[in-house]
């Protein structure tokens, strides 16, 4: 076989939604990297069908947590009592997470493997609703955290190996859910943090399972860093919060997160920018120069847009004004903003190209 048969082959989080949502009568197993964000795509199963969510933290399981044998004194026999985590006693479809399924314990494993039967599956006797979705996650075998498929665990789902975002998806997610402007600036400047071992690709930031027990950059990781630098006004102690950063990805990454902030810091006033676009200090670092931009797409407005793209306009190099239309056309908060706007969708007809 050769080295290519070898290699997985992966989807993207959109892609499993795809398939989970429109064939719910096949069991999947979703395997990456850890913070590819495989759990989350519960949310986006929520969103699409409406259903109710449970969410099984498999790896702290005990068997009282899953269900129980109670007598029944009237006919002599057994019948079990399910934990309502499972949202089973609902009586219609929902959607069960088996999140890191393959870290539960063997009695525990033994208990859930029939929810993974295609037909009939139940927690004991008790069945699950008709419709209901029910998908598992776990990490790569080559992770090195003891994730291993059973055979007759691997005969009953279908294995999908999500790969991780590169900085273009990620940065367009980012733009759509909030994420902290100078933590996408940073990312628009260090793409390779998303890298993947698994293509060769090992950095001071990712994943190396030969380095185990370290702290390392994932889309996880951005999102649990964007919250801690909203806050930085409040928690008004830099020393800890890069404590907070480099605890959370490890230490390059919390000292170059840092930078970004300090020259968020070097920044004109947002005010001085509206009364003034022509004449407000422009920054020539690039990372400056990216956190400026990320920031100014937070902070436009209906009232202030024009003035913005004026400001933006006199920047040297012509791809910050690319960054700032293309996230503003990326971010559904922003977008009727922008398509409403002549010298927007002029800017759009010249540019097709690139979105």
């Amino acid at each position: 076989m050769s080295e290519d048969q070898n290699k997985p082959l992966y989807t993207s989080l959109a892609g499993a939604v795809k398939l989970i949502a429109n064939v719910p009568n096949v069991r999947y197993l979703l395997r990456g990297e850890p913070g590819v964000g495989k759990s989350a795509i519960r949310k986006a199963l929520k969103r699409l069908l409406g259903y109710p969510e449970a969410i099984i933290d498999c790896a702290n399981l005990s068997l009282g947590d899953l269900a129980i044998p109670v007598p029944n004194h009237d006919d002599g026999t057994i019948n079990w009592y399910h934990n309502a985590r499972f949202k089973l006693q609902l009586g219609e479809p929902v959607i069960i997470t088996l999140d890191e399924l393959l870290k539960a314990g063997e009695e525990e494993m033994n208990m859930l493997h029939p929810m993974l039967e295609v037909d009939n599956p139940r927690l004991g006797d008790i069945a699950v609703p008709e419709g209901s979705i029910i998908f598992a996650t776990s990490n790569l075998d080559s992770d090195g955290v003891g994730d291993q498929l059973a055979e007759h665990t691997r005969q009953r789902i279908v294995e999908l190996i999500i790969r991780k975002p590169n900085a273009e998806e990620w940065l367009r997610w980012a733009a759509q859910n909030n994420i902290n402007p100078t933590m996408r600036a940073w990312v628009d400047r260090y793409p390779y943090a998303l890298d993947s071992y698994v293509d060769g690709n090992v950095n001071e930031f990712n994943l190396d399972p030969t380095k185990p027990n370290r702290n390392v950059v994932s889309p996880r990781v951005f999102e649990i860093s964007s919250r801690l630098m909203d806050q930085r006004e409040a928690i008004d102690d830099d020393e800890a919060l890069l404590s907070a950063l480099c605890g959370a990805g490890g230490r390059p990454f919390g000292e170059s997160v840092m930078s970004f902030l300090h020259y968020q810091d070097k920044m004109p006033k947002f005010q001085t920018i509206v009364n003034d676009p022509y004449n407000a200090p422009l920054p020539t670092e690039v990372g400056a120069l990216a956190v400026l931009v990320y920031g100014l797409v937070s902070r436009t407005t209906k009232d202030n847009f024009s003035t913005l793209m004026d400001y933006v306009d006199r920047i040297p190099d012509p791809e910050w004004s690319c960054v700032y239309c293309l996230n503003i056309a990326h971010s559904e908060e922003k977008q009727n903003i922008a398509f409403t706007d002549d010298r927007y969708c002029k800017w759009l007809e010249e540019n097709e190209d690139i979105l």
